[in-house]
């Protein structure tokens, strides 16, 4: 048995099969993919990996079962196991370029049973007698027990919010989640917060709700992940990158191939590496455009080659990010009062009304280089006609 320090966790231990497997080349790749892809642009801090967030999250997942009594000694190993091993189906720069994988390939990072079989990490858990079926089906919460990782509220959630706030600067991560670890267990089959937990899972929500438009989806960090996931698809475009070969790469290696390409992908690389991004044209909330405009989510290029015909430029210096619909899934967390099971929002004023207001941090962006953004902005409003509302001030824009 072996220790590491976490800088969140404390003291993390580690046996002869995790030490193992964190020794296989696609665990090793996760010290180069980035948990939060380009938020360093906004937050210097940010350079932690998916690599320490695997560990925390398998950490969290042994302390969770070991209070549970009817998880078995041998479900505990495959959970172990899934947990370490949840994230290895990450492309470069972590759920950046994941719109891109599941577009081509139709694979999500969750998938992840071709990357355990032609590895050695097959091997490694065969020897240990685990199946890697089971191990993935837990990973995509498709059992009782996958629940503790992916489910309304995980451990996996517990740990990004700590880790994320920790290494942003930013103090909305104060999740209690030791108490709420402690306040969980399954009743009929179903992974369930006690009434004593409802505080602490209220402070998963309120620190998700926040670090939402603060950090996952602060503009500077869609403008930037816009441009990336642009010079990316426009390597596959040419043929010069085969989409299934990105859950192979790492950050630095991505970056490189984009720089060296020439043209359009080197001229964006050449932007993100000076930090002399586009600008925002264009960015509203669904009470400009209505939830409509989700709509033209499958038509981004079209709509982006309009909107620059309309101001006479090339459609290359216009990009659109229409985020996909806002949903905040703790809610439909079960708590177990009395004898009964109620969700969430049900037994929480706090977390009924995160709903809305989670809503209304949903923006969508037109980007554009800072010559042109003046006009590009005003055709995407005439395009996606834009209504003028009354400006209001949320928390979230008070606080930062």
């Amino acid at each position: 048995m072996k220790v590491i320090r976490d800088p969140i966790h404390g003291y993390i231990e580690l046996d002869e099969l995790t030490l193992s497997l964190i020794d296989s080349p696609p665990l090793q790749r996760l010290r180069r993919i980035s948990q939060l892809g380009l938020s360093n642009l906004v937050y210097p801090g940010a350079n932690h990996t998916r690599f320490e967030h695997s560990l925390g999250v398998m950490h969290l997942a042994n302390i969770l079962t070991s209070g549970i009594d009817t998880v078995s000694r041998d479900e505990k190993q495959e959970l172990k196991v899934a947990a370490l091993l949840h994230d290895i189906g990450h492309a470069p720069f972590s759920h950046v370029t994941e719109g891109l994988v599941k577009h081509y390939t139709r694979q999500g990072h969750e998938d992840i049973k071709e990357i355990m079989k032609r590895t050695e990490i097959a091997d490694i858990l065969d020897s240990h007698g685990i199946n890697l079926s089971k191990v993935e089906n837990h990973i995509q919460g498709k059992t009782d027990f996958g629940k503790i990782l992916n489910s309304e509220i995980d451990v996996d959630k517990m740990d990004y919010l700590v880790r994320d706030s920790h290494y942003t600067g930013v103090a909305f991560g104060l999740v209690d989640h030791m108490r709420l670890i402690n306040e969980m267990q399954f009743y009929e089959n179903n992974l369930v917060v006690t009434e004593g937990g409802v505080k602490a899972a209220e402070s998963l929500l309120v620190s998700r709700f926040l670090m939402h438009p603060s950090v996952y989806y602060h503009h500077v960090s869609r403008i930037a992940e816009t441009m990336f996931t642009r010079a990316v698809d426009d390597l596959i475009q040419q043929g010069v990158l085969e989409p299934s070969e990105l859950r192979r790469m790492d950050d630095s290696r991505t970056f490189e191939m984009i720089r060296n390409n020439g043209g359009y992908a080197a001229e964006l690389a050449s932007k993100l590496d000076d930090r002399k991004l586009y600008k925002r044209a264009l960015y509203v909330g669904f009470d400009e455009v209505g939830e409509g405009v989700l709509r033209h989510r499958k038509n981004v290029r079209r709509i982006e080659a309009e909107i620059a015909d309309m101001v006479g430029i090339n459609s290359r210096e216009v990009l659109i990010d229409i985020p996909r619909d806002p949903e905040i899934v703790e809610m439909k967390a079960l708590v177990k009062v009395n004898g009964r099971m109620l969700r969430l929002d049900e037994t929480s004023h706090v977390v009924a009304t995160l709903e809305q207001a989670h809503m209304d941090n949903w923006k969508m962006g037109v980007y554009t280089t800072k010559e042109h953004r003046e006009k590009v902005g005003k055709a995407a409003r005439d395009f996606f006609d834009v209504k003028k509302t009354v400006k209001q001030f949320r928390l979230t824009e008070l606080e930062g």
